[in-house]
């Protein structure tokens, strides 16, 4: 099964004197991209967070947000008076450039910028750090459950759209005998408009039609493109936990051969389902590029 690398997971715990929420988002990257923003009585902790998410997500530009709200029992609360002022002053100085005289408004102002007013760090004891990696664990669950049910959906859309590819690769045969005698007759043709008929060495033109069709042959081509649409079913159907990559190999020699079809065909029908094909393919590529 494949995963997808857009995800959500959510988890909360409840510790001796606080509440903690750990939300954890995802989108698709080429490499992990992880931003943590984790609340400072938990720092320690941060390096083993960062593993677990690793190991269990992969890659994906990934964001972990952490609220810690106090559940209401009392606790100090300490001033960065040196902050303050400094924001106090700014302030002040643009009002007054403003022509603004209410002063009075600026100190409550700058007591609800962040990291102005924080609460005293408490000291978390083993039990609370335990219930932090078992918050932690819960929310990397549910998002990789969200990227499994992601994955399942995507996953039924490409299968979809390679058996489309396949049956218009069938679709082909019908045209490919029909070709080469509107070739042929195309040639003799423009040689007869041209060209006076008693002139023309019959074995030597014989000779350059079988050159020229064996150049527009796509056999080897449809049995590619076949063998590659069987593999790319192949590897969906392995165990493998991250596929993207190789899918996405996959996918290249696949589009390699319909580019080649296309330039062979010489042909409005087999033409008109080349660019079917690669209207099939197109979709798949839009959506490769979320797969783990």
């Amino acid at each position: 099964m494949v995963r997808s690398m857009t995800g959500y997971g959510k988890a909360e715990v409840e510790l001796q004197h606080s509440k903690l929420t750990m939300e954890i988002k995802s989108l698709n990257s080429k490499q992990l991209d992880l931003n943590a923003r984790i609340p400072y009585a938990f720092n320690e902790k941060e390096l083993e967070l960062r593993s677990l998410i690793s190991k269990r997500l992969g890659r994906g530009k990934i964001s972990v947000f952490i609220n810690m709200e106090n559940l209401g029992v009392a606790s100090k609360q300490i001033v960065n008076t040196e902050l303050a002022k400094h924001y106090y002053h700014q302030i002040k100085g643009l009002a007054r450039e403003l022509g603004n005289e209410h002063t009075q408004e600026i100190l409550p102002a700058v007591l609800n910028i962040p990291d102005v007013i924080k609460g005293s760090v408490e000291e978390m004891d083993k039990e609370d750090m335990q219930k932090f990696l078992d918050m932690a664990m819960e929310a990397i669950k549910k998002i990789d459950a969200f990227r499994m049910h992601e994955g399942a959906v995507l996953e039924k859309d490409f299968r979809f759209r390679i058996a489309n590819i396949m049956e218009l690769l069938q679709q082909l045969d019908q045209f490919e005998n029909v070709r080469v005698e509107k070739i042929k007759e195309r040639i003799a043709q423009a040689l007869s408009d041209h060209i006076d008929e008693s002139k023309i060495d019959k074995n030597r033109l014989e000779q350059e039609l079988i050159f020229y069709i064996e150049k527009l042959d796509v056999t080897e081509e449809k049995i590619r493109l076949n063998k590659h649409c069987q593999y790319f079913i192949e590897t969906l159907d392995d165990n493998t936990n991250s596929k993207g990559k190789k899918l996405g190999f996959v996918l290249q020699e696949i589009g390699r051969e319909v580019n080649t079809l296309g330039s062979k065909s010489n042909d409005s029908d087999m033409q008109r389902i080349v660019v079917q094909m690669k209207d099939e393919l197109e979709k798949i590529k839009e959506q490769m590029l979320n797969i783990l």
